[in-house]
């Protein structure tokens, strides 16, 4: 009989307010699709235990275009703070039967369920560390981190998110290269 894998959960951030772009980027359009609906589905793939996407700013038109999709809403009353409360949110949220949360940014426009199978895959060998993307030479998101990990990610300042957490801990990070995810969207420019 074979062990059952680990289980993980997906926290997508989509709380901030996108101000260098003057728009929501959640609800920039990539080949006719809101980013984060693509990124929430790319996260579906990985079949988790449990999806939570944390919402702040343009709360209501992000939920809007995640309609029918399977996940759990996370008002994050105090995403101004950055990246790290909507972590701290998230992992809160997350079903206690989630070994290991795999975080995601909705920017990410070279995204693909692929890469996240295989972080999913990776993890899962060795779920005691964490498995991350390797891009523009560091570690980072999305990325499935340990819970043993959640609170100390929680407790990362602002939008430092888990690139601090990994860059301290690579002796338990598995990094899967993928060089097209350095490319997200911050400015005007990046939709080009």
């Amino acid at each position: 009989m074979t062990a059952e894998p680990p289980r993980h959960g997906v926290v997508l951030l989509a709380a901030g307010a996108s101000r260098r772009l003057g728009r929501a980027k959640q609800l920039v359009e990539i080949d006719g699709e809101p980013l984060v609906r693509r990124a929430a589905r790319c996260g579906l793939a990985t079949e988790p235990v449990h999806m939570v996407v944390v919402l702040g700013a343009a709360e209501g038109a992000v939920r809007a275009a995640l309609s029918g999709l399977r996940f759990d809403r996370v008002f994050c009353e105090r995403w101004e703070e950055g990246m790290g409360r909507s972590l701290a949110e998230g992992f809160a949220a997350l079903d206690a039967r989630c070994a290991g949360a795999l975080v995601v940014l909705c920017d990410q426009v070279a995204l693909t369920p692929e890469h996240l199978v295989a972080l999913r895959d990776a993890w899962r060998r060795s779920p005691s560390g964490a498995a991350a993307s390797g891009y523009g030479g560091v570690a980072g998101v999305p990325a499935l981190l340990p819970r043993a990990w959640f609170g100390a990610l929680a407790q990362e300042p602002g939008d430092r998110g888990a690139r601090a957490l990994l860059r301290r801990n690579m002796h338990d990070v598995t990094v899967l290269p993928n060089e097209s995810l350095a490319r997200d969207v911050d400015v005007l420019r990046d939709l080009e």
